[in-house]
């Protein structure tokens, strides 16, 4: 018996649920044929997750996107209009992955039908020497609006975390009394403490001086731009952007393949550090190392954040010298094998095994912790490792 109809009850409720994940057809077993909006839901699952509308019911599995351009993005509007973001930007990666439409998000009206993610901005950059000049403003349009998005998110905690941290850094002992660290001072004077009083004599105050235009530390970004860092090359060029807009901080960024190009005249926006990126193609990070190392001018105030998944195509041997000669002179190195929400990816475990020996351990790094990460560094003391 085939029951019609929007479900009602909680039971028809799991039942519509379940037919909608099942996507009908001879074997589904719930009986259920759905109307209305459910079968338009229904459609837009099965354009996407094999065979369209009905012909799930029927057990077909041949419907799809196909090529056409104006057919996607509609695809795009109803997906858009039936389900949440989040899982809108899900049905996007997927389209593109599972159906090969990267070649479609070339069209202007395409680009206009989609939300904006920081996987499509991957997508996009991926494919940005292909992409015809009447694309490419709308494609601008796309990756500003998601940068914009993620500034807004982590620029205000991450300035304020840095700040503090390059404070604290500055520690002078003489301050005024609005100046002193408390816990240090407490801590440093532990000696003089008088059980009768049950009171710490300040012997010797701890304070941070107050923060100045001078220039006190220097952060090189050293990114890698294989394929698979797409996610972590756009958070890091935000995050780029943020730095260099503190002026306690000098910020240069580099990005690398078997090549080295230094963005760091396009600080200040993000936008056009995305687009001189080249996503795909080998890796030399031994040459991009040595790049780095030739611009840095004071090792004992300098942070250089290797973003890597460590898969070297250079001389290994070499890379890890360099690591160890910038460790040596006082630099303090971060590894990074993601700048992303995804977790870590597949990484060469050799290299990663090698670097923590020289104690700069690799890990996998969230946005919303690179701002803890950079204090630490800064501040040089032990990183909050995952």
């Amino acid at each position: 018996m085939t029951r019609t109809g929007d479900p009602g009850t909680a039971g028809d409720e799991r039942l519509r649920r379940w037919r909608l994940v099942l996507g009908g057809g001879e074997g589904e077993g719930t009986g259920l044929a759905l109307s209305g909006r459910d079968a338009a839901m229904d459609g837009a699952l099965g354009a996407l997750y094999g065979g369209g509308g009905g012909g799930r019911d029927r057990g077909e599995r041949s419907a799809g996107l196909g090529g056409s351009a104006p057919h996607v993005a509609r695809w795009l509007g109803d997906i858009r209009t039936y389900f949440p973001s989040p899982v809108v930007q899900v049905m996007q990666r997927d389209a593109i992955e599972r159906l090969g439409l990267s070649a479609l998000l070339l069209e202007p009206e395409m680009l206009e039908a989609v939300e904006p993610d920081v996987h499509l901005v991957g997508t996009l950059l991926s494919l940005n020497k292909a992409m015809p000049d009447t694309t490419r403003e709308t494609a601008r349009a796309v990756v500003r609006k998601v940068v914009e998005q993620l500034e807004k998110r982590l620029a205000t905690r991450t300035r304020a975390t840095l700040t503090g941290a390059l404070d604290r850094s500055a520690r002078i002992s003489r301050p005024r009394h609005r100046d002193i660290d408390w816990d240090r001072t407490i801590r440093a004077n532990l000696k003089n403490y008088l059980p009768e009083h049950r009171t710490v004599v300040p012997e010797r105050l701890v304070g941070y001086g107050r923060a100045s235009r001078a220039v006190k530390k220097e952060v090189v970004l050293c990114i890698d731009q294989s394929g698979s860092m797409a996610a972590s090359v756009v958070y890091a060029s935000v995050f780029g952007a943020v730095l260099a807009s503190m002026r306690s901080i000098a910020t240069r960024l580099v990005v690398f393949d078997t090549a080295v190009v230094d963005l760091t005249d396009q600080l200040d926006d993000p936008v056009d550090v995305l687009f001189g990126t080249q996503l795909g193609g080998g890796t030399d990070i031994n040459r991009a190392l040595a790049y780095c190392q030739s611009k840095i001018t004071r090792p004992a105030d300098t942070v250089v954040v290797l973003i890597s998944d460590l898969y070297e195509g250079g001389i290994r041997d070499e890379m890890l010298k360099r690591v160890a000669a910038m460790k040596g002179a006082g630099v303090e190195f971060v590894t990074l094998l993601a700048l992303s929400d995804e977790g870590a990816p597949a990484y060469d475990r050799e290299h990663a095994a090698a670097l923590a020996a020289l104690g700069a351990p690799a890990f996998a790094c969230t946005p919303d912790l690179f701002p803890e990460v950079m204090a630490a560094a800064l501040e040089k003391r032990p990183l909050p490792v995952p």
